[in-house]
């Protein structure tokens, strides 16, 4: 009786020219910012061809923009696992998201938030990519400030936006000071400024 081999596992396909394309971009863009990033930089290390880059993407703008919806669902899945690990206590669900941020913070080669360094690079109100990064973060702003409500803050808007400002002192800091930088803290200072909002 003839033995039978197992068959060999069927080999993975190739990523598509535009997923390759949008995960570079989304490399190349975080780390150098999306100004300093040309398109045949993008298609060289991602080793296609600038017309496929045209073929899925309209211009350099609508990648930029694409990479920060990426950036958009990375980020509320990190925050949303803290909230998932803490269900029905909103103050422990912010301390977490802030601790993960934290640690991330003081790493080398981190760059802060792919979408408050396009706000920065993009003043124009119409551009793509400013208008992507400023739906996010006016997102963000009411997501803390119903959490604040859920705390039980006298001014949820407040504590909200105080919350907010850390965030976004932590992920430009972190740029500035690196490892030892004050980004570590800021789980500790939000605590302090939610404590201070709650008492009475």
């Amino acid at each position: 009786m003839a033995s039978k081999t197992a068959a060999s596992p069927p080999a993975a396909k190739p990523p598509l020219a535009a997923d390759r394309i949008r995960k570079t971009a989304r490399e190349m863009f975080y780390r150098d910012g999306i100004r300093a990033v040309g398109v045949d930089a993008i298609v060289n290390e991602a080793g296609v061809t600038k017309p496929s880059l045209y073929r899925s993407f309209s211009s350099k703008d609508e990648l930029a923009a694409a990479y920060l919806r990426d950036y958009d669902a990375e980020f509320w899945a990190r925050f949303d696992a803290a909230r998932d690990a803490h269900p029905g206590d909103p103050r422990a669900q912010i301390l977490a998201y802030l601790s993960g941020l934290g640690e991330r913070a003081v790493q080398s080669g981190y760059r802060g938030c792919g979408l408050t360094n396009a706000a920065v690079e993009y003043p124009e109100p119409d551009h793509p990519a400013r208008i992507v990064a400023v739906a996010h973060k006016e997102a963000l702003r009411r997501r803390l400030a119903a959490m604040a409500a859920e705390m039980g803050a006298a001014d949820p808007d407040a504590l909200g936006d105080g919350l907010l400002l850390l965030l976004e002192g932590a992920f430009v800091s972190s740029q500035l000071f690196g490892e030892a930088g004050p980004a570590g803290r800021v789980a500790q200072m939000a605590d302090k400024l939610i404590e201070a909002h709650l008492a009475h």
